[in-house]
């Protein structure tokens, strides 16, 4: 299994840009991997924060990443399926989300695909924040459905990119 997190200084990169907007928010991580985004978002003070992730090693390695940083309270939910069906679930319950995080494979053409659905399932709300992590080498389009670029940086091989919701 190839795990590809995200290094200490995107992510770090990543929270210095959201600042205290993270306070109290619903945070979604897409594609989690070990959850080090999303545990970095409920230390930073998200009141609810959603893993989504479908590989059982993953998995496991989130529930403990959880479990051993004391973090299995209610305002936690992991979602263990791909994130299409984790996007149509959260739909399914109205679920809005503030931000969400999403680092496909980069071998795979999962990122594109999955910033369509979440414009196209109702689960952002008009101050949403939608943050893609990729290969700088990839050029994200500056309009996606429902979403609008504002800014992308990067950061060695990495670049995130930052896309807000378009009024509808």
């Amino acid at each position: 299994m190839k795990i590809r997190p995200t290094s200490q200084k995107v992510k770090e990169a990543l929270f210095s840009i959201l600042g205290s907007q993270i306070y109290k928010v619903s945070f979604l991580e897409l594609f989690a991997g070990s959850g080090s985004v999303g545990i970095e978002a409920i230390s930073r003070g998200a009141g609810q924060v959603f893993f989504v992730e479908n590989n059982r090693l993953c998995i496991k390695a989130i529930e403990e990443n959880l479990r051993s940083l004391g973090l299995t309270h209610s305002s936690v939910t992991l979602l263990p399926f791909a994130a299409e069906r984790a996007i149509k679930a959260l739909a399914r319950k109205r679920q809005r989300l503030d931000f969400v995080f999403l680092d496909p494979p980069y071998y795979e053409d999962k990122l594109k695909k999955s910033l369509i659905k979440l414009s196209f399932y109702d689960i952002l709300n008009p101050r949403s924040r939608v943050i893609a992590e990729h290969n700088r080498k990839q050029v994200l389009p500056q309009q996606l459905s429902g979403l609008k670029l504002m800014f992308t940086k990067t950061y060695g091989d990495t670049a995130l990119s930052f896309y807000k919701v378009r009024p509808k």
